[in-house]
């Protein structure tokens, strides 16, 4: 099954699909956009032997992932960054019993320091190196660096690359192959080989539509992790357009193969805060970037209990439809249920997009709803329970679509999803005795076994 290249390269479409294949991102993100190539081609021949050199000094002084830098600024003669051991952060933020107040503000300290632009004034870069007793290191340049928006912007990109980033707010949507371990190795290969496809192909799809998703991916080994590089005003929100496609696009091919080529999928779409870094790969950082966090880890746990085909949304705060910046908090932040009826309004744009040969002639979501003790109609929210005993909540997802006449229903339906968890009845479990009287040490063990049972008992149920 033929599948287009990180760069544009293209395919001969799978059975069922009805587009060409664009451009995508491969195991973890690109660093080089084609908005980062146009900014580099704006920049003069003396500002390019600039970043040359910086970057050649910067990969000395990194040492194959020993060190990584903090920060940036200026400097009339070169530029000044603050490099630190890969370790320092975790020792830096290490929590104590005498010092956690201490430890939770410089994690928030860290926190702030490695999110949006490095770039800091001379001042605040002296100041960070004071509460973090490191000296900054001068690295001189042949000239002094443009204050031109593209040449600093090309400064950010290498600076990034040699470091850690965080994102306090964004949407990761995880792809997660059901019973891929029991497939042979081939089928293995084909079925994210056709993953990957999905993902090309929604991506080409949004782009014939104005809409362009600089997304990244990175492989979980049986399914991908993907997110979007821009923080723009909409970048969650059209995440989670691009999240539909893809969706829609592996059902369509899954219908009409054969064998086991095309993948059975579940999926699950999350807002929240992750780190973002570069792995070493040999004497360099590599081109790919890759993250963990909270939202990596909610998303995992998440669909460790979803069902085949299932779609399942996390329980978020954020900004109004994507708006804002990953640094700055929303004064009208949103629920989940408000985000998803958000984004369902901006569907009609997708009308005319072809998907199995046929153009959607309309497409909507929804979170499946539930009548309350009140009578009035809510969205069902699932409580998930790990092998750890950690619980989150999520919402069912159903997506409807109209291929000119033929309509295909995908998430669960009301009908397969779980109910709520039994009531247990705790007054009459020693009959004949007062309440208040000891319990016999066959209680005592029966009880501590049910525990035990209680917290490595995965569950999902409705809330």
């Amino acid at each position: 099954m033929p599948i287009s290249s990180d760069k544009g390269s293209k395919g001969q479409p799978r059975p069922g699909d009805g587009g060409s294949v664009g451009r995508g991102a491969g195991h973890g993100a690109s660093n080089v956009t084609a908005s980062h190539t146009e900014a580099l081609n704006a920049i003069s021949i003396v500002q390019r032997g600039n970043l040359k050199a910086l970057e050649t000094t910067l990969r000395r002084q990194w040492r194959m992932g020993q060190n990584i830098v903090l920060c940036w600024s200026s400097d009339e003669r070169g530029v000044l960054v603050i490099f630190v051991p890969h370790y320092f952060l975790g020792n830096y933020c290490a929590v104590g019993d005498a010092c956690a107040d201490d430890s939770r503000d410089n994690e928030a300290f860290i926190r702030d320091l490695i999110s949006g632009e490095r770039r800091k004034t001379r001042e605040a870069l002296f100041a960070v190196s004071a509460r973090l007793d490191v000296s900054p290191t001068f690295i001189k340049l042949d000239s002094a660096l443009s204050e031109e928006p593209q040449v600093l912007q090309a400064v950010e990109h290498v600076i990034k690359r040699y470091g850690l980033s965080y994102v306090e707010n964004r949407a990761v949507i995880l792809f997660d192959i059901v019973d891929f371990s029991l497939y042979t190795p081939f089928e293995q290969a084909s079925q994210l080989n056709s993953l990957s496809y999905s993902l090309n192909s929604a991506y080409n799809k949004l782009l014939a539509q104005g809409i362009e998703i600089n997304f990244a991916r990175t492989t979980t080994g049986d399914g991908y992790y993907v997110w979007n590089r821009d923080l723009s005003p909409t970048a969650n929100q059209d995440l989670f357009v691009f999240m539909l496609l893809v969706v829609a696009d592996n059902a369509v091919a899954q219908a009409a193969s054969k064998g086991h080529t095309v993948p059975v999928i579940r999926t699950g779409y999350h807002i929240g805060g992750h780190y973002e870094l570069y792995q070493a790969e040999g004497v360099n950082p590599s081109v790919f970037s890759y993250i963990v966090g909270d939202v990596t880890i909610e998303l995992a746990r998440m669909l460790d209990l979803a069902q085949t085909n299932q779609v399942l949304i996390g329980e978020f705060q954020c900004d109004h439809a994507g708006r804002g910046s990953n640094t700055v908090k929303s004064l009208s932040s949103v629920s989940a249920v408000t985000f998803v009826s958000a984004c369902n309004r901006v569907l009609p744009a997708l009308q005319g997009i072809p998907l199995s040969g046929k153009n959607i002639d309309a497409i909507s979501c929804r979170l499946t709803e539930g009548v309350e003790g009140d009578g009035e109609s809510r969205p069902r929210r699932f409580r998930i329970v790990d092998k750890h005993g950690l619980s989150r909540y999520a919402y069912n997802l159903q997506i409807a679509i109209d291929l000119e006449g033929r309509k295909l229903s995908l998430g669960l339906d009301q009908d397969a999803l779980p109910g709520r968890a039994a009531a247990t009845k705790t007054d009459d479990k020693r009959p004949g005795l007062p309440p208040d009287a000891a319990p016999s040490a066959e209680e005592l063990f029966d009880d501590l076994a049910g525990l035990l049972k209680k917290n490595a008992a995965r569950t999902i149920t409705e809330d």
